[in-house]
């Protein structure tokens, strides 16, 4: 997608409430990653967001900012694989401070993906989640978009992506400072800087 068809899409939403939470959002994704591989993308046993992994691996290359271009967690991974479509949920279970975890779920999200995302967490991971009014889910992420129709989730998908990559710094909103907060007092580690 190119920056003019993100733009119409973007258009879109302008003047919106939800215009100014895609923005907060993909500016809380395009700064949260540290590392190169340290963006873990995972979706639902339905619906697994690989065109959205596809979309912001290309953005991030264009941008020069490899450490956009996700991982994609898969539910299932079919055998012979390439390995960059090989990852399955087990990694997950070894999500570390330095990483950011986002989940794309378009419906609610079962007890599993909330347990590890719990457990993600809880390791200090950063937790971003594009979310279809999932109370759940949305408690456990630091930073949170909901998409209020569900056929909004692909453009919203494609203009974060395009997005994303162009955040330099972001402002935090009161959801995420109380979420530290809830942190620091139940001694989780922050992800470093």
């Amino acid at each position: 997608m190119n920056t003019e068809d993100a733009a119409l899409l973007r258009a879109a939403f302008e003047g919106t409430a939800f215009d100014d939470a895609v923005v907060d959002f993909a500016s809380a994704l395009g700064t949260a990653p540290t590392d190169p591989g340290g963006l873990l993308l995972v979706g639902t046993p339905d619906e697994e967001p690989w065109h959205f992994a596809a979309h912001l691996t290309d953005e991030a290359e264009w941008a020069g900012r490899a450490e956009l271009s996700p991982t994609l967690v898969r539910w299932a991974v079919p055998e012979g694989a390439p390995a960059h479509l090989a990852v399955g949920l087990d990694r997950l279970h070894v999500v570390h401070a330095r990483e950011t975890l986002l989940v794309v779920a378009p419906g609610a999200a079962p007890e599993r993906l909330l347990d590890d995302v719990d457990r993600a967490r809880r390791g200090g991971a950063h937790v971003l989640a594009v979310e279809a009014g999932d109370k759940d889910l949305r408690g456990l992420a630091h930073e949170a978009l909901t998409v209020p129709v569900a056929a909004y989730f692909d453009v919203v998908q494609h203009v974060l992506s395009a997005t994303a990559p162009g955040a330099v710094r972001r402002r935090r909103g009161v959801r995420e400072r109380l979420g530290r907060l809830l942190d620091d007092l139940q001694g989780v580690p922050r992800p470093p800087r």
